[in-house]
């Protein structure tokens, strides 16, 4: 496993994270109990993951939770981000709509007590903001609560989670202004590198580190999904409709020749094209077992796609974009 700063903080994490929602919640296709989330959570960590992202929300604080008692006197062992801003205590989640949301400095100093005390720690390496709009960017009182949080040693850094769905181009880009957000968190994948690549650029003058989630396209590049896929209402790659999966099958086509030359699978390839842009820091697949674990950690090896492949691949994204610059504006979480 190789291992990256998450940008000013200077926090070492590994390429590939724990995107810790899939333990919690039953959006990907699989409730997973909790001792195999615990199976799952020691594994990461036997492969060299260190990196642990999560989120409040994730199953009322059942991730927090579960990374916490796995994690219980390994601390300093371990890189914890967690989220915040919905107010989910006493509201029922309807499918995947969002809840209310909640940045002033009362909800944000609870928000954080009790996510603490679920992960049994007195500090949080990366606290986030979770799909924050554009008028919460503006705040100034947002940041300054945080500001505080730091200067009382409750956290050491901040980061800015951009959705629920892609896109958020502008959030993104003025939350790097921010003299502590450390990290943006955004969708990015072969396929879909807008507006990542512009985030990336930025990142890398604000040294502000990159967090890539749905790096498979939510399924379109391990293969799991295809024209023929049938996927239940609840999950959260039903957003996905069959045009654009029609579509998406053809692009990998078009790389495939690029992978077979690299003596790669499709995945492979995806997921080593991400972690060779030096801006992301970390990439947090969607995995619902231990095998899956292990096969995304053994992705981190060291071995980056050469700049001539780069290059090729970057002129095949402008291709398809010049041919449909549409974005699916709706994605998973």
């Amino acid at each position: 496993m190789k291992y990256k700063k998450l940008g000013k903080s200077g926090i070492k994490v590994s390429e590939i994270g724990f995107g810790a929602w899939t333990i919690a919640l039953n959006w990907w296709g699989k409730e997973i109990q909790e001792d195999e989330a615990k199976r799952m959570l020691k594994k990461a960590y036997d492969v060299g993951i260190n990196f642990f992202e999560t989120a409040d929300m994730y199953g009322k604080g059942k991730s927090e939770k579960l990374i916490g008692e796995v994690f219980s006197g390994m601390r300093n062992e371990v890189v914890i981000s967690t989220k915040y801003s919905y107010d989910f205590e006493n509201v029922d989640q309807i499918g995947h709509k969002e809840l209310p949301q909640r940045f002033d400095p009362e909800f944000t100093n609870r928000a954080l007590k009790n996510s603490l005390a679920r992960l049994q720690t007195d500090y949080i390496d990366v606290y986030g903001l979770h799909n924050p709009k554009l008028r919460h960017i503006h705040d100034d009182t947002i940041f300054q609560t945080l500001d505080g949080l730091i200067g009382d040693g409750k956290i050491k850094t901040y980061q800015v989670a951009l959705g629920p769905a892609i896109g958020w181009t502008e959030e993104g880009i003025e939350a790097m202004e921010r003299k502590n957000v450390s990290a943006v968190q955004t969708v990015y994948n072969i396929l879909e590198q807008t507006p990542g690549n512009e985030l990336i650029e930025r990142g890398a003058e604000k040294d502000v580190g990159i967090l890539v989630r749905v790096p498979d396209a939510s399924g379109i590049l391990t293969g799991k999904v295809n024209e023929n896929t049938k996927i239940d209402e609840k999950d959260h790659r039903s957003v996905r409709k069959g045009e654009w999966i029609k579509a998406s099958l053809k692009k990998v086509e078009q790389l495939r020749p690029i992978a077979e030359r690299n003596d790669l699978s499709i995945i492979e390839l995806a997921i080593k094209f991400i972690i060779s842009k030096n801006p992301i820091s970390s990439v947090l697949p969607t995995v619902i077992s231990e095998e899956e674990i292990e096969q995304f950690a053994a992705m981190s090896d060291g071995n980056y796609i050469s700049s001539s492949d780069m290059k090729e691949i970057d002129e095949l994204y402008n291709s398809w974009w010049k041919e449909s610059p549409y974005e699916l504006k709706a994605t998973v979480q």
